[in-house]
């Protein structure tokens, strides 16, 4: 009886310290067992719907089911733990690491930390600045530049026959890329068109909340406001939460046009109702191209260093509900 009561205790101490293995392989990568690809990825945050439709097409793609262990971190926005991430996935040993930056500068220190470990780098979203483009594999995103020229262009068109305009820049999170490009865009038709007037220019760091905070102040300053050029659809949403409390109208024959970005599904549901007169997409669908990316360097292939999404831009005079149909996020 002794006997058998100590074999029974014996196998399930067996079972319990196999349970637990099993448990910490699903929580640390570098015991990784099960052949799948280790993707570390550290996101900005979730400062707006932009941001919720990249980190789940981040999650949806690589998941077990197609072949991944995702190591998902949320930096909050705060560059130091963007750079403790990164340090952990090295320590983890992942074979990919994957970040959208919180800034443009102070990476190189981490990234030389990552090529000594042999792990390839891609960014995704914004870029970065470094001394040493070797330091990463390559970059997936959006062309900001380009996305405030194309908006900028609409806005030359729609105020050709006016003398002069005033403009409100409600700017998103200084230094990302995203900002710097989109700003760019407008300083430039600000430049070349001697009428054009930034009344007012400050962050509302691409957050509904600060946005509405922006607005509210702008609106007390100043009677003529002409143009909302507003980096993004969150801080436009907050802006026109200001706008219908203090009863100043907007939009398609309101006294401000405005011009957002992003494109998210709500923006454009906006712009359908006339409340954003052009909004420029960005597309936040990631997931699919930088497993492209991993793809080719499985195969031993060399992927293109900048890989510039395709992207449009929506008018509320010719925007339908098949394109709003038609979106993804």
């Amino acid at each position: 009886m002794k006997k058998r009561v100590w074999i029974l205790l014996c196998l399930l101490f067996m079972m319990l310290a196999s349970c637990t293995q099993g448990s910490n392989d699903s929580r640390n990568p570098s015991e990784n067992t099960e052949g799948l690809i280790v993707v570390g990825f550290s996101q900005v945050g979730a400062e707006s719907d932009w941001r919720h439709a990249n980190s789940k097409s981040m999650r949806d793609t690589f998941s077990e089911e197609n072949g991944y262990r995702l190591v998902f971190r949320d930096a909050q926005q705060k560059l130091e733990n963007q750079i403790a991430a990164i340090r952990e996935f090295i320590e983890l040993k992942v074979d990919y690491i994957v970040f959208a930056p919180v800034s443009e500068e102070g990476w190189d220190d981490v990234l030389r930390e990552a090529k000594a470990a042999g792990i390839p780098v891609i960014i995704v979203d914004r870029m970065i600045q470094t001394s040493d483009d070797n330091l990463f594999t390559c970059w997936v995103g959006s062309d900001f530049r380009k996305e405030g020229d194309v908006a900028v262009a609409w806005m030359e068109n729609a105020f050709e026959a006016r003398s002069s305009i005033n403009i409100v820049h409600l700017q998103g999170s200084m230094g990302s890329s995203a900002q710097i490009g989109r700003t760019e865009g407008l300083q430039a038709g600000v430049d070349r068109n001697s009428g054009w007037e930034i009344i007012y220019r400050d962050s509302g760091d691409f957050t509904q909340v600060k946005g509405k905070e922006v607005m509210e102040y702008v609106l007390k300053q100043y009677t003529r406001i002409d143009v909302l050029y507003c980096e993004n659809d969150n801080m436009a949403y907050g802006a026109m939460e200001a706008m219908d409390m203090a009863a100043r109208t907007y939009g398609v024959n309101g006294e401000v046009t405005i011009l957002s970005f992003d494109a998210t599904r709500t923006g454009l549901e906006a712009t359908l109702q006339g409340k954003i007169n052009y909004n420029v997409e960005c597309n936040p669908l990631h997931g699919p191209r930088v497993e492209a990316v991993i793809l080719q360097l499985e195969k031993g292939e060399v992927p293109d260093k900048l890989a510039y999404v395709e992207e449009m831009s929506f008018d509320a005079a010719t925007i339908t509900q098949e394109d709003i149909d038609a979106r993804a996020y």
